[in-house]
Formats: C-alpha cells, sequence, structure tokens
C-alpha cells in the first residue's frame, strides 16, 4: 500500500512538472511570431483626420432619450466604395451575437458583409478579411457572415491564436497538456454560444478561457482620391451589432505609413498558415508639413504610451480615453507625471455594462480610485447599455507639440505585452493641427457635456475603495486570470 501511494505521489509531481513547464513555455520562453510588436516609426503623412463615434443622453425632452452621433464606420464604408485595387481588413469582433438585451443601433455586421460582397461582385477587387475565432466561438459554430464573405470570394483568414504567448498561463498550461489536442467541432451542443443564441461544445469553453485574441481593428485601401494615392484606417470600434452603440475613436491617414501598416498585418498573414502571402507594393507619398504617423503594435504601444506620459511636466496637459486602464507600468506613470505638475485629465467607463449584463468595476474603479489620490482629475462615461470604448491618449505638450496614441489597445498587461494582437498609431506634430483639435474638441465634448447633452458623469458617481475588489483588480492584472 505504501508503495502505491509513493508511485502515486511520484506520477503526481512528474505531472505538476510537465504542466509547470508547459505553462511556463507557453507564457514567458515560447518565440513570439516574426512581426509581432512592429514599430514601423515616423512616417510623414500629407493628411491626418480623427473620427469618433459618441453616445449620450438627450435631456431636452421629458424623458432622457439615448442618442448615437457616429463616423467611423461611415468612413469604412467610404473606403470599400473608393477602393479600385486592394481592400484589406483586420477585424475582432465581426459577428451578430447579442447579449440578454439586444442593441438596436446599427447591424453592422450585417452591413460590412453586405458592402464587401457587393464590392467584390460589382468590382472583382481583391480583398482581405483577417478575424479572430471568437466569431465562430472558437471553432464551436458557422460564423453566417465569414461563410458569405468567403462564397462572394473574399480571402477570409482566421488568425492563428495559439501561436501568441499565453496571458492566462494558470489555465493555459492545463488546457495546452490535457484539450488543446482534441481541437474543436462545430456540431457541439452541449453548453450555451456564451456570446448569445445557440449552442456549443465543451471544447469551445475550454478554448475561451485562454483568454487571447487578435484584438485589431484595422482597414487599408487603395484610395484614387486621397492625398497619399492609399489610405489606413485604425480604430477601437468593432463591426460587430451587439458594440454598435458603443463610444469609439480611430484615425484615417495617408502617406508612407500606410505601407507599415500593410507589413504589420502581413506578419499575421504569415503566422497564421498563408504561404507567402501577396500583399500589393504601396507606392504612398510622402509630405504633410511636419505631421508623422507611427504604426505601433503591440508592446510598442506600451513604450509609446510611456514616452508620451514620461515626457509631461509642469506646463504640459495629458487627456486619456480608455475602456480598460490596469497597466501597472502605465498607472504609475502617470501618477509621477501628474507629480511632476502635468494637468491631467481621465475619463474611465465605469465597467458597469456589458451587452445587457452588469459588471462589478473592476478594474476601472479601482484604478480610478488610485488616480484620485494622486490628484489626477477623473470621470466616468455615462453609459446606458453601451460601453465607453475609446482608447485614446492626447499629450499637449508646452513647447507647441502634440502626440496622440490611439487605436484597439486597452491600457491594460493582455493588451500591451505582446500577449494579444493589438494596432496602434502615434501622431505627433504642431499642437494646433487639424486631427488634434479634433481629438481635443471630442474629448471636451465628453468631458465637459452639453446642455441638454450628457456624455459623462462626476467621480462620485462610481467612486469605489473596496480593498477587497482592489486585491481582486490586482491578482487579475497580474495572473491574466480576467477578460481585462
Amino acid at each position: 500500500m505504501l508503495s502505491l501511494l509513493k508511485r502515486a505521489m511520484t506520477y503526481l509531481a512528474v505531472l505538476i512538472l510537465v504542466v509547470a513547464l508547459v505553462g511556463a513555455w507557453g507564457a514567458f520562453l515560447k518565440p513570439l511570431p516574426r512581426g509581432i510588436s512592429f514599430d514601423g516609426g515616423p512616417r510623414p503623412s500629407p493628411s491626418v483626420r480623427f473620427l469618433a463615434d459618441t453616445t449620450y443622453l438627450d435631456m431636452s425632452g421629458k424623458e432622457p432619450v439615448r442618442e448615437v452621433r457616429q463616423e467611423i464606420f461611415d468612413e469604412v464604408f467610404r473606403m470599400i466604395a473608393r477602393a479600385e485595387r486592394f481592400i484589406l481588413l483586420d477585424m475582432f469582433l465581426f459577428n451578430d451575437f447579442q447579449g440578454p438585451v439586444p442593441e438596436r443601433t446599427r447591424a453592422l455586421s450585417g452591413e460590412l458583409t453586405e458592402a464587401l460582397i457587393k464590392k467584390k461582385k460589382d468590382t472583382g477587387v481583391r480583398i482581405v478579411f483577417i478575424t479572430d475565432p471568437i466569431n465562430t466561438v472558437y471553432g464551436g459554430m458557422r460564423s453566417s457572415q465569414l461563410d458569405a464573405l468567403r462564397s462572394a470570394g473574399v480571402e477570409v483568414v482566421v488568425t492563428r491564436i495559439s501561436r501568441l504567448r499565453d496571458s492566462n498561463p494558470l489555465y493555459s498550461s492545463i488546457w495546452r497538456t490535457f484539450f488543446a489536442v482534441f481541437g474543436n467541432t462545430s456540431d457541439g451542443d452541449r453548453l450555451p454560444n456564451p456570446f448569445g443564441q445557440g449552442r456549443v461544445s465543451v471544447r469551445s469553453w475550454l478554448r475561451l478561457l485562454n483568454f487571447k485574441a487578435n484584438h485589431r481593428k484595422v482597414v487599408l485601401a487603395d484610395d484614387p482620391g486621397a492625398p497619399g494615392v492609399w489610405a489606413g484606417l485604425v480604430t477601437s470600434a468593432n463591426p460587430h451589432d451587439g458594440s454598435s452603440a458603443h463610444g469609439n475613436i480611430a484615425v484615417w491617414f495617408t502617406g508612407e505609413a500606410v505601407a507599415d501598416l500593410m507589413a504589420s498585418e502581413r506578419a499575421v498573414l504569415e503566422f497564421s498558415g498563408v504561404k507567402d502571402p501577396f500583399l500589393p507594393e504601396i507606392e504612398a507619398k510622402s509630405g504633410g508639413a511636419g505631421m508623422t504617423v507611427s504604426v505601433v503594435t503591440e508592446s510598442r504601444i506600451k513604450r509609446a504610451l510611456l514616452t508620451s506620459i514620461r515626457r509631461a511636466g509642469r506646463g504640459d496637459r495629458l487627456l486619456m480615453s480608455v475602456f480598460y486602464l490596469s497597466d501597472r507600468q502605465v498607472v504609475r506613470a502617470m501618477k509621477a507625471a501628474r507629480g511632476r505638475g502635468a494637468d491631467m485629465r481621465v475619463l474611465l467607463d465605469p465597467n458597469f455594462d456589458a451587452f445587457g449584463r452588469k459588471k462589478n468595476g473592476i478594474p476601472n474603479r479601482q484604478v480610478g480610485a488610485e488616480l484620485m489620490g494622486a490628484d489626477v482629475s477623473v470621470r466616468w462615461c455615462k453609459t446606458n447599455g453601451e460601453q465607453c470604448h475609446a482608447k485614446m491618449l492626447l499629450a499637449d505638450y508646452a513647447d507647441g507639440k502634440s502626440r496622440l496614441v490611439a487605436g484597439s489597445a486597452n491600457f491594460t498587461r493582455r493588451n500591451l505585452e505582446d500577449l494579444n494582437l493589438e494596432t496602434n498609431v502615434l501622431v505627433e506634430g504642431l499642437s494646433g493641427a487639424e486631427v488634434f483639435n479634433e481629438a481635443r474638441d471630442y474629448f471636451s465634448l465628453v468631458w465637459e457635456n452639453r446642455p441638454g447633452e450628457v456624455y459623462s458623469s462626476d467621480y462620485d458617481k462610481y467612486a469605489e475603495d473596496s480593498f477587497l475588489k482592489v486585491l481582486m483588480y490586482r491578482w487579475m492584472e497580474f495572473s491574466g486570470m480576467s477578460t481585462f
């Protein structure tokens, strides 16, 4: 009996060692795919524009009415319509899944599907569509949108996110050891779809808990009418029906940086199994009167953020609007900048609404309390079922120059540490440039509100200083056992 027990303990110890080694490899040692964590450097741009979607409460009547103003996907559809040679999109959420309370603002997934199919049929232009496996519930369901695009001749590529490092290593080490080998099937119906209607296999849920994603939101296309011949758009917005009322931002640009955007997307195609992906060479025009755009992905986004914040001191101003703020280096840099005298305003989603479900406020309310304790001005977006989904930092410096960091990445460990795929742009130039004025006007609107239009609330509305939730936030950020 004792011998049997010792043998069992030995087997258990070996098994634990194997799982630990698998976890260490997946989280820390696994080589990143080539082309990830990209920084194209500052490229002169003839034209840069800031776009925004805003949702607010109209208080002019007897009862508050939610109103939505949108321009991001209107521009995406214009880019598709103008293209004559090539279109590439890389979009995270692309489906009509809805939560318990359906969002009826706009059927974006259907609109985009129809626009791309029509463009393909009418002109034959080459279209490449890259997306995340979340839209098939990680292989557990068919996607009607992706199937329709494939049937129309659009080149659809589902990202091989298994090539990325593990953001939730305590779980992923177990999943890789015991479950990954089984793959998935679209015929399973043991469990409900975690994102909407229908049922999926147990294996879909097991893959979901790895919490990793191609979180990019990118469009690029030739544009004969644009100053740079080619145009790119990097955004925080998804073509997802349930997200259609979210507040979002985007940067549209032309010039040499579009070639860098193409290079960053070629890397995704290559590690997702597309052999020798042929993408057109971009003969982009330069120019731009001192305005530059840098395409930055993954951890290079964090470097752009930290450089922008650490430069700030007395006489400088930092304006931040972000869906999730939790990265400890970013938070510490913000507090230090405030300590040097920088004016700092931070607009946060209260982490209250999630597709008809209520959330517990982690991590933003805990970080908001920490920033308020450091004399940083904090306000909350006034959400009403939708989310304040922007991800941007605008830095205005006393020397008359500005930097705008904007795109898909939340300011969290998962989004800034080479775990998710993310794309942002860093725009640099004179503070009086139109793109900075547009970003400034957007922030002022949602920060200050207008008569009869409510976009944001005072800090006290969602103030929370629960020590237990602070511990939860710190653990979730450190371990990766979270959805942010």
